[in-house]
């Protein structure tokens, strides 16, 4: 049982953390000032052009000042954003378009080193300025700028080594004191050994083709609890196993556009009724990416259904069977997403082929869908026939399609097990 006295002790020690409020917001206004520092050498840069007593050096040590002025901007917005969020209050910008991706699974570590690699860049950008200016810079002051410049690299290097094995502990001490009967994303003692979820064992034992493999072998969750409407959210989605963003293993695809993955993380998509279609060679990740997007749609305030082709199928020919499939694809319109795992892996007649391009057509811009395929668009007639450009080409029209190149993450864990 615990002590009221210490309860209460701990809980006004913690809320002393709103004392560094007024801290961030003294370097908001410092932001403000470089704001006026930055238009103040621009102008008188601008002046100096104009008038015609710019020299080429000058122009350099003028634009390398403004680019200095801008870096320790940049260095004051990621204090006063990771700091505020990481020692004081969460700063709830779920959903929102311009989320940086690093926001929400920001830690003290992360933040130290980021803002050493901060420092070091306002370093290179000094040294530069030194050098430029070479003839009016006595050898002492390059020695030192130079010493000291290597020292910042050197501390930024030993921040970024020591980061990695700090937040193994941080993450495992999380993990012992997780509650009892709390539930953990972790998978059965089989599936920890080969890196396959859950799911895929049940997949085999109906004749279902293979599950994507995920990328990488998740850790340890580092996104923030989400709220309870969220991850009811979750749970009703009907994911085989939950997967994130930040486990996917962008090493392991020969080649995928990660700037449209990063994009499509904002869950964006789902709000303008835009579609995503993953397309590529089995075990490249696509599953990981799709319920990944899913997961992040739920936390902005989505409903999200998943599936796979051949279910999607099952429950379209149930409720035509049962005289209901209008009314099926009208209940389906309380999800904003739909996803539709493994298209390609079976081929369907063209009743069911019919029935999918209902659902296409009936959510066409109306709703969003996520799609994984192991063939593009224009090789879909081997799927579902005569219906597949009409399909294709709604499917297409409000879409991102990204595109995964590699070999099977399943193949490679097989055929380095053998070596091994």
């Amino acid at each position: 049982m615990r002590n009221p006295t210490t309860t209460t002790l701990g809980y006004a020690l913690f809320a002393t953390r709103w004392l560094q409020a007024p801290l961030y917001f003294g370097l908001v206004a410092a932001q403000g000032v470089y704001v006026y520092k930055f238009f103040k050498e621009l102008w008188t840069l601008i002046l100096m052009c104009v008038s015609g007593h710019a020299t080429e050096t000058y122009v350099m040590l003028a634009v390398l000042k403004l680019v200095d002025v801008v870096m320790i901007a940049n260095l004051l917005i990621m204090v006063i954003v990771g700091g505020y969020e990481t020692f004081v209050s969460r700063i709830g910008l779920q959903g929102h378009r311009d989320q940086p991706e690093w926001l929400s699974h920001v830690n003290s570590n992360v933040l130290k080193v980021k803002l050493a690699t901060a420092i070091v860049g306002i370093s290179s950008v000094h040294l530069l300025q030194m050098f430029v200016d070479v003839h009016h810079t006595s050898r002492h002051a390059l020695l030192w700028g130079t010493v000291i410049h290597m020292a910042f690299i050197a501390s930024a290097a030993i921040l970024a080594y020591m980061s990695g094995p700090m937040a193994a502990q941080t993450d495992r001490g999380h993990a012992d004191r997780t509650p009892a009967g709390h539930p953990r994303a972790e998978p059965e003692a089989g599936d920890r050994r080969h890196g396959q979820p859950e799911r895929d064992a049940g997949d085999r034992r109906h004749g279902q083709p293979e599950r994507e493999a995920p990328a990488a072998a998740p850790p340890a969750p580092r996104q923030a609890e989400p709220d309870a409407d969220a991850e009811a959210r979750i749970r009703a989605a009907g994911f085989p196993v939950r997967k994130l963003l930040e486990d996917f293993d962008e090493q392991h695809p020969r080649g995928f556009d990660r700037e449209a993955v990063a994009r499509l993380g904002k869950a964006d998509f789902v709000a303008a009724r835009r579609n995503v279609v993953f397309v590529g060679p089995p075990g490249t990740g696509k599953t990981h990416l799709a319920i990944a997007l899913g997961v992040r749609a739920c936390q902005a305030g989505h409903r999200v259904l998943f599936a796979t082709a051949a279910e999607w199928a099952a429950r379209l020919s149930d409720a035509r069977a049962a005289g209901r499939l209008d009314a099926e694809l009208a209940a389906l319109d309380e999800h904003a997403l739909l996803i539709v795992d493994e298209v390609g892996y079976t081929p369907f007649d063209a009743a069911t082929a019919g029935l999918f391009f209902q659902l296409v057509a009936h959510r066409y811009e109306r709703a969003s869908l996520i799609l994984t395929s192991d063939r593009p668009l224009g090789r879909w007639d081997e799927v579902f026939g005569a219906s597949a450009p009409a399909l294709a080409d709604r499917v297409a029209h409000h879409a991102e399609i990204v595109r995964l190149d590699g070999d099977s993450y399943r193949t490679r864990r097989a055929t380095s097990a053998w070596a091994d």
